[in-house]
């Protein structure tokens, strides 16, 4: 059966139990404990004869012998023991808990659509493709990506097509949601290694990857996600449930792949006994950080520096106020330039994440030596977003409007690169941030000749800029133009549709703030 197949089957079940109250998620999630229990009880059977990590009270035959209450009372006893365990079973199972309503419809999950299928003995690309393809219609359908930004696959394929990771190198994603990353890479490296020996192998399946998520049920869904795409072992998943930032884990790698969450560690309301109210921000303070702030997506980025080897190679998906925001901003900027080779950007467009307004970029650099001269020479741009339009539904990104893009990176030989765009006679910089409005009519002049989308700035033209921004762009834009130019009635209603739902979420996290935990402070 094909991957498209099996998640139209599960997927068209799952629509019946949405009857009965139960959501996307939670139908990924119940299908995640029940497809594990099914494979560890195949694996005992020949060929494999491996002994089951599962109690025998609560192997899968146990589910196929009960019916209605009975089936219920069972299943709920055993997520709760399983999730008490240790190891790969209190990863998959930790806090679980029996969303169903109907005993007969857990009952049909069991015996019609799940027991009736082989799933060892299907390929790797198919079973894991079905999962992957439900995580991704999940998040299609809730817009949350396992509440996260669910990053589009075609961009993550571009990602680790220019990246090229190969055998024997390590690899991790500091926020791997449900492990788009990682399953990616590991599914370029046998691609394009057909001929890995048996110990290239090995080291592929139980000691090349690993991933941290903050997130208990995310992580769950990332656990079985590698493993149907046999990434590690029953024993052994290489997936840390914590928070990533809190520590140096002393681990090093030689490429980091991440689309890290956006937004600001958490605030602290404190009420002392008079009544004062005063505010604590979560910060993150770490000896290896080049500045202290709340802004995770700058902590991230200092976090991927520190997780490099040398000469390893990063690339990080992160929101514009990474490229232009001062104080911290700036500080990790200069140093990042300083003390890293910040040899690509991306500008992404709009339109491609589930939380709707999201501008982002995927920030490219390798981390270098100790030294006393500047590692960046030159920041090669790509701009895809400027007159670029795209929806999740009607237009979504595919893989090929990234082609250009990854031609012009060049991995093959990324010091030999050439500019699509040509310099007219008296260039002009773009704006820096705060000049963005009061300029945007006017950049169209010489620079708006050339519709060029890739084109380089030097070291000393990048730090001479306000604040270094990176936030670079310099071709017109013709949403600006004569009304004839204008793009069509359902893009602009999309894009406005986008940006007020963002101003929405900004407002979200200002009420989440001010609704954040209150905590009564005796004074000494």
């Amino acid at each position: 059966m094909t991957p498209a197949a099996i998640v139209s089957k599960l997927w068209n079940y799952c629509n019946v139990l949405r009857d009965d109250g139960m959501s996307y998620g939670d139908y990924v999630e119940q299908l995640t404990y029940l497809l594990f229990l099914k494979m560890a009880d195949e694996r005992t059977k020949p060929p494999y004869n491996q002994p089951s990590a599962v109690p025998a009270k609560y192997n899968w035959p146990t589910l196929l012998k009960k019916d209605g209450d009975d089936l219920f009372d069972h299943y709920r006893h055993m997520l709760e023991s399983l999730g008490n365990e240790k190891g790969l079973l209190g990863l998959i199972f930790n806090k679980s808990q029996n969303k169903f309503q109907d005993p007969s419809k857990l009952r049909r999950l069991v015996v019609d659509l799940i027991d009736k299928e082989n799933w060892s003995v299907m390929s790797a690309d198919v079973k894991g493709d079905a999962y992957e393809g439900l995580l991704e219609k999940n998040a299609q359908d809730t817009k949350s990506g396992a509440g996260q930004y669910f990053t589009p696959r075609p961009l993550i394929q571009a990602m680790v097509d220019v990246i090229q990771p190969k055998p024997k190198e390590t690899l991790c994603d500091p926020a791997c949601g449900t492990g788009g990353f990682l399953l990616a890479a590991h599914d370029y490296v046998v691609k394009h290694n057909p001929n890995m020996s048996a110990d290239e192998k090995r080291k592929l399946k139980g000691s090349t990857f690993k991933g941290w998520e903050l997130v208990q049920s995310t992580a769950r869904l990332c656990a079985m996600n590698l493993m149907l795409h046999s990434i590690g072992t029953d024993k052994d998943l290489p997936i840390i449930v914590s928070d990533s930032l809190a520590a140096d884990p002393g681990d090093r790698f030689d490429i980091v792949l991440t689309n890290p969450p956006f937004g600001k560690k958490s605030s602290t309301t404190i009420v002392a006994e008079n009544g004062k109210v005063s505010r604590e921000t979560d910060i993150i303070e770490r000896e290896d950080f080049w500045a202290t702030t709340s802004n995770k997506q700058l902590n991230f980025i200092q976090h991927v520096k520190t997780l490099l080897k040398q000469n390893g190679r990063a690339a990080v998906v992160v929101p514009d106020n990474v490229l232009f925001e001062g104080g911290a901003g700036e500080t990790v900027r200069r140093k990042l330039l300083h003390e890293c080779d910040v040899h690509t950007l991306l500008r992404l467009p709009t339109g491609l994440f589930y939380a709707q307004g999201v501008k982002a970029n995927v920030l490219f650099f390798d981390k270098k030596p100790a030294s006393e001269t500047r590692w960046t020479k030159k920041l090669w741009i790509y701009d895809l977003r400027t007159n670029m339009h795209f929806t999740l539904k009607t237009s979504s990104l595919q893989r090929s409007d990234l082609d250009e893009f990854v031609k012009n990176y060049n991995p093959e030989n990324r010091h030999q690169r050439r500019a699509t765009w040509k310099a007219s006679p008296s260039p002009q910089p773009s704006p820096a941030r705060g000049e963005e409005v009061k300029n945007k009519r006017k950049t169209s002049g010489e620079e708006g000749k050339n519709e060029g989308r890739w084109r380089s700035y030097n070291y000393d033209e990048l730090v001479s800029r306000d604040k270094a921004s990176l936030d670079i762009f310099w071709l017109k834009d013709e949403s600006l133009e004569a009304s004839d130019n204008l793009p069509d009635p359902d893009v602009i209603a999309q894009e406005i549709v986008e940006d007020l739902e963002a101003a929405l979420e900004q407002f979200r996290e200002i009420v989440g703030d001010i609704n954040s935990t209150v905590i009564l402070k005796k004074n000494e």
